[in-house]
């Protein structure tokens, strides 16, 4: 796995603070912030709430730098943060992805 897509919801308000942080710092080449409806266990009951989801493109070198940095400006008690492999993609995406970020 070279590349991954890091999945995770968060508040509106920390959304575009997320998204800008690892993008500076170039851990990420795109972020996509898509509104969602969240029903989730938490304490003990079904919950529900508006949030954004965050689809952040990157590499798997990034990983622990991206969830270091999202945990530190995050608000949730214990955010969701997940990376996936992107197994398939457009070669010329995927190259732009490495001149975002630098290469390894």
């Amino acid at each position: 796995m070279e590349y991954i897509a890091v999945l995770f919801t968060c508040r509106g308000e920390d959304a575009g603070r997320i998204a800008r942080a690892v993008l500076e710092e170039k851990l990420a080449a795109c972020v996509n912030i898509i509104d969602a409806f969240s029903l989730f266990w938490w304490d003990g009951r079904v919950q529900e709430d508006r949030e954004k989801l965050l689809v952040i493109k990157s590499r798997e070198d990034m990983w622990d730098a991206l969830k270091k940095k999202i945990k530190e400006i995050h608000s949730y008690e214990l955010p969701e943060i997940i990376a996936v492999p992107i197994e398939y993609g457009l070669e010329d995406y995927l190259e732009w992805i490495d001149m975002a970020v630098g290469k390894k």
